[in-house]
């Protein structure tokens, strides 16, 4: 069904693209107003803060069009790269795809501005690897999460529990939490059903996490299997909520029948939608590995691309525009409108819970993984997404489920190589 979803959309994303043809082109024209194509419908109201800041300070005003629907809006921007209807900026994700569309020759380069924002302390050359591709620099952050669990701290407090320091005193607690009738974790068989694979891989091998996204380790290998066996304990001990539930997460958290669940921090901005509010209603900490390596905690994290593509409507309008958005003032407004951390490290975030997590995720006690989303090559990825999703409606077939996702691996390794 998602997949006959998926072909519809992109043939209607085609279509449109098609039919607008020659009516958006470059006009040769400089741009005083750009559009920022984005699939993150829920956050408009943000973007146009952003926005209306730019015209301000650089004389570019933007609007966002933002995608609710993934499918259409990858065919939408697929499609721009053959047509004159092209988005003056979009955002994308890192990994493969980024790679992908890089290699094709539609993506601008940022090497210089990348260059330029590390020198002045804008960004830092931890993120740089993740916009890295054959040596030179493509896009900018257009946000920076690190994933944490969220915590309902009423529901805690109810029980005098705290934040663990190891994996042990998680699952304690979880027990606690199901012992008095209150679902600990929260679960879902669509789109993040990586999550609690993600998490506790890279919290038990970080290496063959790695390896993992790279092909050099299968699906199969027995530190996988052990970690598929261990998460089906946790289901099989009720401490999911229903994966099939449709009520929107930060309502079940809110309500206090689910306590905690694993999520970006920008999911905080769905939290205080909801009516919470920050270090009363709920909270986050980072989540303890199961075998921590060398001291360190591996953290996941994601960040996820601002880019303009090479042949872009008005190119130097567009490298103006994340030259600018990568900037203290700009991202200032732009993770504190939502919030959310940011990835310049000069920018104050004024929430002291994501100060706290920002501070801590710097130190050299954290080692950062990409999220799974962005670490795994797209068709991978996809078979992964259905086969954990039909893990978790159905945990005892997680053999089955590991071996269709490593079919689909080494189709996709021997094809590109490892």
């Amino acid at each position: 069904m998602w997949r006959k979803r998926a072909v519809a959309a992109v043939c209607v994303a085609v279509s449109l693209v098609i039919a607008g043809c020659g009516d958006d082109g470059d006009s040769g024209e400089k741009k005083t107003h750009l559009k920022l194509y984005n699939d993150k419908g829920a956050w408009e109201p943000f973007f146009k803060q952003v926005g209306e800041q730019s015209k301000q300070e650089i004389g570019l005003s933007m609007e966002p069009v933002g995608y609710t629907d993934e499918p259409a809006y990858e065919a939408f921007v697929k499609a721009s790269f053959r047509t004159n209807v092209k988005p003056d900026l979009f955002t994308w994700t890192t990994g493969s795809r980024l790679e992908e569309i890089v290699k094709a020759g539609h993506i601008a380069e940022t090497t210089n501005l990348w260059n330029d924002a590390i020198a002045s302390g804008d960004l830092t050359e931890n993120l740089k690897p993740y916009y890295t591709i054959g040596g030179k620099q493509y896009c900018v952050p257009a946000n920076v999460a690190y994933w944490v669990m969220f915590y309902n701290k009423k529901i805690l407090d109810q029980y005098n529990l705290k934040p663990p320091t190891s994996w042990g005193e998680l699952l304690a607690m979880a027990q606690t939490l199901k012992s008095n009738g209150v679902t600990p974790f929260y679960h879902t068989s669509i789109l993040f059903s990586f999550v609690w694979f993600q998490q506790m891989l890279v919290g038990s091998d970080p290496e063959l996490y790695a390896k993992l996204s790279e092909g050099k380790a299968k699906y199969t290998d027995p530190g996988v299997v052990k970690v598929m066996e261990q998460w089906k304990d946790l289901i099989d001990k009720g401490y999911f909520s229903d994966p099939g539930d449709k009520t929107e997460p930060a309502a079940l958290m809110k309500s206090g029948k689910t306590a905690m669940g694993v999520w970006g921090t920008w999911f905080n901005t769905s939290m205080t939608q909801a009516g919470m509010k920050p270090g009363d209603d709920y909270g986050m900490f980072f989540i303890p590995n199961q075998t921590p390596a060398g001291g360190k905690t591996a953290l996941l994290f994601e960040s996820g691309p601002l880019c303009s593509l090479d042949k872009a409507p008005d190119r130097e309008a567009s490298m103006k525009y994340m030259k600018w958005w990568v900037g203290p003032t700009a991202q200032e407004k732009w993770a504190n409108s939502r919030n959310d951390v940011s990835g310049n490290p000069k920018v104050k975030v004024t929430e002291p819970g994501l100060s706290d997590i920002t501070k801590k995720a710097s130190t050299n006690e954290y080692v950062l993984y990409n999220r799974y989303f962005e670490a795994t090559p797209a068709p991978v990825l996809t078979a992964a997404l259905d086969a954990f999703g039909a893990f978790v409606a159905k945990p005892a077939d997680y053999r089955k489920q590991l071996e269709t996702i490593q079919k689909a691996a080494d189709d996709y390794w021997a094809k590109h190589g490892k």
